[in-house]
């Protein structure tokens, strides 16, 4: 099973650095550099914790834009960006809410990211920024010129969304954002952040991508833990973590490298 350009590992762990405000959004505190020291601090701690790799999100400029982040967006990120590339050894992906792909892929090209996470990446989802559709078809021929190596990981019912129609979770539904989307692999979530996946959502996923034939990893998005990530792992091919990495649970904290390292002895059990 390929992990596309993430690091070397069995079931790699992505540990999230979610950023606090950008400037120019309604919460920014007004110091830049209180935001980098920040996620500096955070990236070094999970490096320090153990993780695989790490990614990158403006987690706290919302109301997000539904798919089009001003330049100062793109800017502040390739700056903290390009940082954290020079400060930790670990593989780097990039994010950008709500659904900015042409954005994520520029950071991810200009600071040598690894990969990107894109939450709509073909069809269309209800969400808070109202229909947000995929945009494959520019994604990737972009990612074409700029000559970027970043692999592209589609989530499959984000969070936070809901879908225009019903469709059965099939091995169509899950072929479609790598047959036509050409994703690399495909991301499952929970409801919201830090919400678990359902362990049968989970398996309907896994077993949808192997009855079409196709070798591409999935990774939870939301909701691991150190009690279920070993239960989770054995179905799924990595996981991307923030909540449960953070001081006393909460999003918005700092990244406990005690956490960390809680969360990786468990997931290394099934490693």
């Amino acid at each position: 099973m390929t992990t596309a350009n993430l690091a070397d590992a069995e079931k790699p762990l992505v540990g999230m650095v979610h950023l606090p405000a950008l400037p120019g959004a309604p919460e920014f505190s007004g110091d830049f550099e209180g935001v980098r020291q920040a996620a500096l601090r955070d990236a070094r701690r999970l490096e320090a914790g153990g993780v695989d790799a790490l990614m990158l999100e403006n987690f706290g400029d919302a109301p997000f834009y539904p798919d089009d982040v001003p330049k100062h967006v793109v800017a502040s990120m390739t700056r903290v960006a390009a940082e954290i590339a020079e400060e930790v050894d670990l593989p780097i992906g990039i994010n950008v809410l709500r659904n900015d792909a042409e954005a994520a892929l520029s950071v991810a090209s200009a600071v040598g990211a690894e990969f990107v996470r894109v939450n709509v990446h073909v069809g269309a989802r209800v969400t808070d920024q109202g229909i947000v559709e995929g945009k494959a078809h520019e994604t990737v021929r972009l990612r074409e010129q700029l000559n970027a190596e970043a692999a592209i990981f589609a989530d499959l019912d984000v969070k936070h969304s809901a879908p225009l129609a019903d469709r059965p979770l099939d091995a169509e539904a899950v072929a479609e954002p790598i047959e036509r989307g050409l994703a690399e692999g495909v991301v499952v979530s929970g409801a919201g952040t830090g919400h678990e996946v359902p362990a049968d959502h989970l398996a309907a996923v896994a077993e949808a991508r192997d009855e079409a034939g196709l070798d591409a990893p999935v990774f939870i998005g939301s909701g691991v833990t150190p009690e279920n990530a070993a239960d989770l792992l054995e179905v799924a091919d990595g996981a991307i973590v923030g909540t449960a990495l953070k001081e006393g649970g909460e999003t918005t904290n700092p990244v406990s490298v005690e956490r960390v390292e809680e969360l990786v002895a468990a997931a290394d059990e099934v490693r």
